[in-house]
């Protein structure tokens, strides 16, 4: 299983509207993550708009790919890609950049 950690921006004026959203995932979304792979998946939000993502999977690109064939995650990503900082033209979950895990005690 891959570990994969990710950082974003989210703007600082829309925390809390960013909050809101996540406090209510549409179904269909929570439903294609799950069936496209992604696993354990969480996300921590800073104050001033850090945001940490996490999930498990046994291949990254391959679930990345499979939310990208999804009509869900499409219109998910484009009501969210204005709650972010530096995408420079991409979408949310194209703009997630895997951290290097250097440490991991199990």
């Amino acid at each position: 299983m891959q570990r994969v950690c990710f950082l974003l921006k989210v703007r600082e004026d829309r925390v809390a509207e960013y909050r809101e959203r996540h406090a209510e995932v549409w179904p269909e979304m929570l439903a294609a993550l799950s069936d496209s792979g992604w696993h354990n998946y969480s996300l921590f939000l800073r104050e001033d708009g850090l945001l940490v993502g996490y999930l498990e999977t046994e291949d990254f690109d391959a679930a990345r790919e499979a939310m990208a064939a999804t009509s869900v995650n499409e219109r998910w990503q484009a009501e969210m890609g204005g709650f972010f900082e530096a995408l420079d033209g991409a979408a949310p979950d194209e703009a997630m950049k895997p951290l290097t895990e250097v440490f991991h005690l199990a």
